[in-house]
Order: structure tokens, then sequence, then C-alpha cells
């Protein structure tokens, strides 16, 4: 948790692609260049964040 936002989105997707079988989880190459694109925000400071509980309770209220 001591690492960047930027730094964390990075390993995560690290950690994905070196799974038993990478194929299954391959990224197309839009979703290649939007984690490049929010990476770079984030690193620039352009980011606003939000807290995951605030997030989730949000992703609830529209299931229901």
């Amino acid at each position: 948790m001591a690492l960047s936002a930027g730094e964390r989105a990075s390993l995560a997707h690290d950690l994905i692609l070196s799974l038993e079988n990478p194929d299954a989880y391959e990224l197309s190459p839009e979703q290649e260049a939007e984690i490049r694109r929010r990476v770079r925000k984030v690193k620039a400071g352009k980011a606003a964040g939000r807290p995951a509980a605030e997030v989730f309770t949000e992703i609830e209220a529209k299931l229901k």
C-alpha cells in the first residue's frame, strides 16, 4: 500500500499477466490504452479519487 496509485495499477496489470494462463486475461489494445491514459493522469496528479466504500455503496444502490 506504500506504492503510489499508478504504481499499484501497473503492478495489478503485471500480476494479471503473470497468471498461469495470461492469454485468458489478455486485454484489448483499447483497454491497454485506457490503462496507460489513467496511469498518466494519476502520475500527473490530475485524477480525482473517491473512497472505495463510497463507490461500492453507489453501485449497490444502482443494482437494487
